[in-house]
């Protein structure tokens, strides 16, 4: 591999590494918001803001922490055939596939790109009664995807780097 490719696969790893540590910390956010909407609705008047700042709470959790957990390899994969092969043939078979993964994580990025410039340029609002802009969260999710697709390709570079003998 040359030094470039390293250079890509080294930075986009420890990037994704740090944001997913930090990251990770988010679920005790959506703790928080769950916690304070039983409160509310047990002893006070029930929020209005709760369960939808729930849902973006993990949005953005799952959206920022998928490029973590692509790099740790802790995605399902069937592991009938797999798991009893040599190495190269599942570097070889995960080139194979990452392809699969890239092209459909762009076709998102396409997409929620488009959804994002709609939700600024037209103020979209949700329907529900709080009624939050839409952008932030859009914005927060073509990031995720943008990093998972880094991601992929730095998984991409290291099978690579896997099938020739080398390692990154």
């Amino acid at each position: 591999m040359n030094t470039l490719s390293r250079s890509f696969v080294r930075g986009v790893d420890a990037a994704n590494r740090r944001l997913g540590r930090l990251v990770m910390y988010g679920i005790f956010v959506l703790i928080a918001i769950l916690l304070w909407s039983s409160i509310s609705k047990t002893f006070f008047l029930p929020s209005l803001w709760t369960l939808e700042m729930a849902q973006f709470a993990m949005v953005a959790y799952y959206m920022l922490g998928g490029p973590y957990s692509i790099q740790l390899g802790s995605n399902v994969r069937m592991d009938l055939f797999y798991g009893g092969w040599p190495d190269r043939r599942k570097a070889w078979f995960d080139a194979f596939t990452v392809a699969f993964l890239i092209f459909y994580l762009g076709v998102l990025l396409y997409g929620g790109i488009s959804s994002t410039n709609y939700a600024i340029e037209y103020s979209e609002r949700s329907y529900s009664a709080w009624r939050p802009y839409m952008w932030p969260i859009k914005i927060i999710m073509c990031a995720g995807i943008l990093l998972m697709i880094l991601q992929a390709l730095s998984e991409f570079l290291k099978d690579i780097a896997r099938i020739r003998g080398e390692d990154i």
